[in-house]
């Protein structure tokens, strides 16, 4: 690390908003990919969890499994653009959409303490675009300063 990044992380002139905004999105970033990442290797496993969850829902079965591959695929790039930094506003958009997707499937089987958990991703993502324009350590941000 150079010098001037160490002060830069050690001053409050260096930008709060900008170090915080930073650390939510990599945060976020690690969550949602590992959700992805981890559910591709065991996806058998995954969608038989999603059938059973929504064995009494009016989904056909089809739907849900497709709905399955949706899911660990945007979860797994979102993810993985939100811990480079890299089209941030499409990525939060889209996962803010996700979240959407997935509130509307829990609520459909009455799963209401995972809409609690879906409604604080959302406000997490939706937190992150509304302070987009704090965004300094990025790939996003590099990309603008060149």
């Amino acid at each position: 690390m150079t010098p001037a990044f160490v002060n830069s992380l050690m001053s409050s002139k260096s930008g709060d908003a900008a170090l915080a905004h930073a650390l939510a999105r990599v945060g976020l970033g690690i969550n949602i990919a590992m959700h992805g990442w981890t559910r591709i290797p065991k996806f058998a496993a995954f969608e038989k969890y999603l059938q059973e969850q929504f064995a009494g829902s009016p989904l056909p079965a089809s739907l849900v499994t497709f709905s399955g591959y949706l899911i660990v695929a945007a979860e797994s790039v979102i993810g993985l653009l939100l811990l480079l930094g890299l089209f941030q506003r499409l990525a939060l958009i889209c996962g803010s959409l996700l979240m959407l997707l997935l509130l509307f499937g829990v609520c459909l089987v009455w799963n209401w303490n995972a809409a609690g958990s879906q409604m604080v991703y959302l406000a997490f993502f939706t937190v992150l675009l509304a302070t987009l324009s704090h965004d300094r350590w990025s790939l996003d941000a590099r990309l603008k300063r060149k």
